[in-house]
C-alpha cells in the first residue's frame, strides 16, 4: 500500500466544501470579529492614539491598544524560533511598517472593518533603514545559522588557490524579497472557558503554536488547546503563528466571547514573514578539465532588529560539489523591516540560484557541457565533513534527466537556435535538500470491527498527510485503507514536528510505523501461542482478545539522538532541465517544457509526491521570472502587496512539465526508507530557467527576477 498513487482521502471533503478550515469553524457559536489596525510608518513612536470614534461606531464591542492590552511575557531567545513568546501591543514604539497598533472588535466583520478606519493616530517619525543595497557595507556576522550550522566554513587558503586556478569565475547575484502567500490567509478563532483557551488557527506546527501561546500569556500547556484540522497552504509562513492569533486570544479573554481575526492579503505581506533579500558572490576556480579547485559562496542578507532569523543561504553548497579549497560565509545587514521567516526551501532556493548559475557560467568559460561539469565534481564523501553519504544518486538524476530530456540537442553556443523571432535555449541545474528529523509521535487504535484510528497533531497543509498516514497504517495492520480513519491537527493528540522542513511525511509516518509495530507486539504478547497464526491476522486477534480494541503510541527522537544523522550525510537530490524561448523583439520569455528527475528514497504516495515536486518546480520558475517583493525605501512598506502586483505564474505560463522519481530506499533515513520531497522541487529549478535564458539569448542576468527591461537593451539584433 505504501507508495501507491492513491487519491487523497480528504479530497471529497474539500471539493464538496465539507473540509472545515479555521475561519469556517462554527462549532463554538457566533464569534465576534476583529480587524487589525496597522502602523503607517516604518519606524517611530505613537504620539496620539484616539479610538473614541471607533469605539462609538455601530456594533463595536471593544478596541484594544497598547494602553489596555494585558501584560505579556518577553520572548526567550533560548526557545525555538516558532515557540518563543510573541507579545503584541506592548507600547507606543513602531519597529516596522504595518506593525499592529490596535484591534477593533465588532459584532460583524464589516462593522469592525469600518470602525478600524476611524482610529486616529499621530507619530513621531524616526528615519529608518530600508535599503539593503545602500547598506551592503554595513554588515555584521551572526553568531551561528539557526543554531545548527556555523556562520562560516573555510577550508584551506581559498583566496590563494583561487588566484592560481587556470579558470576563474567571480560574479554576484541578487535575490529579492519573496513571500509564501498561501491561498488561505493567516487566521485565528480563540475561545476561552474559564482559565483555558482553545485556539483554532491556521498553523503548520500545532505543538509550536501551543507553546508560543502558552509562553506569551504565561499559561501552562494544559490550559492551551490548538486545533488545525485543515490548512490552506503554508509554505513556511505558518510554521509560527503571528499577531492575528495573539490578538484574537487577547480579545476573546477581555470580551468573554469567541473572537475571530483573519489577516487581509495586504496584512499577510508584512505580518507573516518573507524571504530576506540577499546579495551573493560566487567565486569558482577550476582546472582545464573542469575539476573545481576552489569553491566560494559569500552571502549578505537583510536582518531585523526584532528577530535573530538568518537564512542558511550559504550552507547549501557545502555538501554539493567536491573542491579541496572552500569558503562559504553569511553576513547580515540590519534593516527596519518586518522579521524574515522561512519561505519554502529556505537556504536552498536562493542559494542554488547563485550556485547553479555560477556553475553554468563556469561551464561556458571552460567550453564544457554543464552536465559533464557537475558529473566531474561529484564528491565521494561530504566535501567538508568527510562523512559518507547515506544514499546519494545525484549522478543518476543528471544522467537520466539528460537522456529523457534530449539534452544532447542543446545549442552549445548561446543565441544560435532561432525559430522566426523566437530564440530557443536549454538550461539545467542540480538540486539538493538536506533530510531532517524531529521528535514526533503518533497513536494507532485497532478496533474489534477491523477498523483503525490514527491520531497525531500532525497537520495537512494540502500535501496529503491524511492519505499517506492511512496508507502506512493500512500496510502495517493488514487492513484496507478505506478502514483507516485519520484524525490530525489537534494538540490533544500525540505531539510531533508538524508540516515543514520537508520532514512532515517522514516524521509522522515513521512514528506511526513504530506505533503499529508496538500495537502488533502488544497484541501478540497477550494472546496464546496457538492463536498467533490466526488466518485473519492482527484483526482477528484483536476482535477475539481485545473487546475494547487495542492501541499503542510510537515515537521517533530528534535527529541529534539518531546515530545515522551523526554518521552519514543525508539529503535528497535532483536535476532540472528546461527548454524555453525568448522573443527577440520584446524580450518575452515563454517556457516550453521542463523536466525534473529526483532521488528521495522510498516514496509514500507516487501521486501526491509528483504533485509536490511539480509545484516546487513551478515555484522555481516563479523565482526566476516573476517574484519580487518591492520595498519603498522611504517608508519600509511593501509596495506590491496583493496578487495583482506581486507576480506569479498562471496556467498559460506553465506548459509541459514533468517530474520523474527514481526508485529508492534509504535505510539510514528512517524505518520506512523515505526522505523529504516537499521543498526539493524548488531547489535549483529557478537556476535551470535562468541558464536557459542565457543559452537562448547570450545575456546573463544576475539580478532576479529576469524581466523584460533586463533583457531588452541587450537582445541580439536581427
Amino acid at each position: 500500500m505504501i507508495g501507491k498513487p492513491l487519491n487523497r482521502i480528504d479530497g471529497p471533503l474539500k471539493v464538496t466544501g465539507r473540509a472545515v478550515y479555521t475561519s469556517e469553524e462554527w462549532g463554538v457559536g457566533q464569534p465576534l470579529y476583529g480587524v487589525m489596525v496597522e502602523a503607517t510608518i516604518g519606524r517611530g513612536r505613537i504620539t496620539r492614539l484616539d479610538t473614541s470614534r471607533a469605539e462609538a461606531a455601530p456594533g463595536v464591542r471593544g478596541v484594544i491598544t497598547h494602553r489596555n492590552a494585558p501584560r505579556q511575557q518577553p520572548p526567550d531567545p533560548s526557545a525555538s524560533t516558532y515557540s518563543r513568546a510573541l507579545p503584541v501591543l506592548t507600547g507606543p514604539e513602531i519597529h516596522y511598517f504595518a506593525e499592529p497598533i490596535a484591534l477593533v472588535v465588532a459584532t460583524t466583520f464589516e462593522q469592525a472593518r469600518a470602525a478600524a478606519r476611524l482610529v486616529e493616530v499621530a507619530y513621531d517619525v524616526i528615519e529608518g533603514r530600508y535599503d539593503l543595497a545602500a547598506r551592503a557595507d554595513q554588515t555584521f556576522s551572526p553568531k551561528d545559522i539557526r543554531g545548527w550550522w556555523p556562520t562560516d566554513s573555510i577550508i584551506g587558503d581559498f583566496d590563494a588557490e583561487l588566484g592560481k586556478a587556470p579558470h576563474q569565475i567571480d560574479v554576484t547575484y541578487t535575490v529579492p524579497y519573496e513571500l509564501s502567500l498561501p491561498m488561505e490567509p493567516h487566521c485565528c478563532l480563540a475561545v476561552w472557558k474559564r482559565d483555558a483557551v482553545t485556539v483554532y488557527t491556521s498553523t503548520q506546527i500545532v505543538s509550536e503554536a501551543r507553546a508560543r501561546i502558552a509562553a506569551t500569556f504565561g499559561l501552562s500547556l494544559d490550559n492551551v488547546r490548538v486545533v488545525a484540522r485543515f490548512i490552506g497552504g503554508g509554505f513556511g509562513s505558518k510554521l509560527a503563528v503571528h499577531a492575528e492569533t495573539m490578538l484574537a486570544v487577547i480579545a476573546a479573554r477581555q470580551l468573554r466571547q469567541p473572537v475571530k481575526v483573519v489577516a487581509t492579503r495586504q496584512q499577510v505581506f508584512h505580518l507573516a514573514g518573507h524571504r530576506p533579500a540577499s546579495i551573493q558572490r560566487m567565486r569558482l576556480g577550476a582546472a582545464p578539465d573542469g575539476r573545481l579547485i576552489a569553491f566560494g559562496h559569500d552571502t549578505t542578507q537583510k536582518a531585523c532588529p526584532t528577530s535573530d532569523y538568518i537564512e542558511q543561504i550559504g550552507v547549501t553548497g557545502r555538501a554539493l560539489y567536491a573542491a579541496p579549497f572552500r569558503r562559504t560565509t553569511h553576513r547580515a545587514v540590519e534593516l527596519d523591516l518586518p522579521p524574515a521567516e522561512d519561505v519554502r526551501a529556505p537556504g536552498e532556493a536562493p542559494g542554488l540560484l547563485a550556485i547553479e548559475c555560477g556553475m553554468d557560467e563556469l561551464a561556458y568559460a571552460l567550453d564544457m557541457d554543464p552536465v559533464d561539469l557537475r558529473l566531474t565534481n561529484e564528491p565521494a564523501t561530504h566535501p567538508e565533513s568527510g562523512l559518507p553519504f547515506s544514499d546519494r544518486h545525484l549522478v543518476e538524476c543528471l544522467r537520466e534527466g539528460a537522456k529523457q530530456f534530449g539534452w544532447d540537442r542543446r545549442p552549445q553556443r548561446p543565441a544560435t537556435l532561432r525559430e522566426g523571432r523566437w530564440l530557443t535555449g536549454y538550461g539545467m541545474a542540480a538540486a539538493i535538500r538536506p533530510h531532517f528529523q524531529a521528535a514526533s509521535s503518533a497513536e494507532v487504535q485497532l478496533h474489534p470491527d477491523g477498523t483503525a484510528t490514527v491520531r497525531a497533531d500532525m497537520t495537512d497543509i494540502g500535501t496529503g498527510s491524511y492519505t499517506i498516514l492511512a496508507q502506512v497504517a493500512s500496510e502495517a495492520l493488514g487492513i484496507p485503507v478505506e478502514r483507516v480513519r485519520v484524525e490530525l491537527g489537534d494538540s490533544a493528540f500525540p505531539a510531533g514536528a508538524g508540516s515543514g522542513g520537508s520532514w512532515g511525511a517522514t516524521n509522522s509516518c515513521s512514528a506511526l510505523s513504530r506505533a503499529c509495530d508496538a500495537l502488533r507486539d502488544q497484541v501478540l504478547a497477550a494472546v496464546p501461542d496457538a492463536d498467533r497464526s490466526a488466518p485473519g491476522g492482527l484483526v482477528e486477534l484483536v476482535a477475539k482478545h481485545f473487546p475494547a480494541g487495542a492501541s499503542a503510541t510510537g515515537s521517533i527522537p530528534d535527529m541529534d539522538k539518531e546515530p545515522s544523522f551523526a554518521a552519514y550525510s543525508l539529503a535528497s537530490y535532483g536535476a532540472h532541465f528546461v527548454e524555453l524561448q525568448v522573443d527577440a523583439d520584446t524580450g518575452e520569455i515563454r517556457l516550453r517544457r521542463m523536466l525534473g528527475v529526483f532521488d528521495a528514497g522510498r516514496i509514500f504516495n507516487a501521486k501526491t509526491a509528483r504533485s509536490q515536486l511539480i509545484g516546487g518546480m513551478i515555484w522555481g520558475v516563479s523565482n526566476a521570472l516573476f517574484e519580487e517583493g518591492s520595498i519603498d525605501t522611504r517608508t519600509g512598506a511593501f509596495m506590491n502587496r496583493d496578487f495583482a502586483q506581486y507576480l506569479m505564474p498562471v496556467h498559460a505560463d506553465i506548459p509541459a512539465i514533468e517530474a520523474v522519481i527514481l526508485d529508492g530506499f534509504d535505510t539510514r533515513a528512517n524505518v520506512l526508507g523515505g526522505k523529504g520531497i516537499g521543498e526539493l522541487g524548488i531547489c535549483g529549478s529557478g537556476a535551470a530557467v535562468a541558464n536557459a535564458v542565457y543559452n537562448a539569448t547570450g545575456i546573463r542576468v544576475r539580478d532576479f527576477p529576469i524581466t523584460l527591461e533586463k533583457l531588452l537593451p541587450h537582445l541580439p539584433s536581427q
